[in-house]
């Protein structure tokens, strides 16, 4: 699963390929949307939730908000059911799923961070990250990434910067299933399931706040 984007993703893999999925685009109902999309993937796939044998999300980097709402939700499944709970970065899973539909490397990933940034990272092809994912202002980065083509939402919305968008726009939990399930096939281990924030969040306590405690 996956909610560090505007897309509210959920999917079902059986080691070897993707088997039930779900996707909404909704920025701001990560919290009503999640469930509801679980049920829907294992009532297609005609199985219960007690045959979930492990558990991917994506850790980001994403807005805390949205992020939080599938770490939280991974976390408690993985809980619940005594399974494992694997983290894989966003950014990775949208680059696989790029590879998927044909392109090659290199190139670049970016979503849209708000605040007029992006997050980002580049790539030498679908499985390779070149380096950690950073949160830019389209500007600033224009110039390393001219010549490439760049995916995701972050592109699309910033073309002055970018103007060789690709797609996908946004991550899909059957591209983050099926990379985290060839990382594991391989004995490569997977990120802890905890935010790539990059930021602070919006929501802070103001500067000089001050306690009052009742007499």
């Amino acid at each position: 699963m996956d909610t560090a984007t505007p897309a509210v993703t959920v999917a079902l893999h059986d080691g070897a390929s993707v088997i039930a999925s779900s996707g909404q685009v909704d920025a701001r109902r990560h919290g009503e949307l999640l469930m509801p999309a679980v049920d829907r993937v294992l009532a297609e796939a005609g199985v219960k939730l007690d045959a979930v044998t492990g558990v991917v999300v994506g850790v980001g980097p994403g807005p805390y908000t949205g992020l939080r709402v599938g770490l939280v939700t991974a976390a408690t499944f993985g809980s619940a059911l005594s399974v494992p709970v694997h983290g894989l970065c966003t950014l990775d899973g949208l680059a696989y799923a790029a590879g998927q539909g044909g392109l090659e490397g290199p190139f670049a990933v970016a979503t849209d961070a708000r605040r007029k940034e992006v997050y980002w990272a580049r790539y030498e092809d679908a499985r390779t990250r070149t380096g950690d994912p950073a949160v830019d202002r389209p500007a600033d980065i224009a110039a390393e990434l001219a010549g490439l083509p760049v995916v995701g939402a972050g592109a699309v919305l910033y073309p002055e910067a970018f103007p060789d968008a690709r797609g996908p726009e946004h991550v899909a939990a059957g591209a983050l299933a099926a990379l985290a399930a060839e990382r594991l096939a391989a004995g490569q281990e997977l990120l802890e399931p905890q935010p790539l924030y990059l930021r602070r969040p919006d929501a802070q306590v103001p500067k000089n706040y001050k306690v009052v405690t009742p007499k």
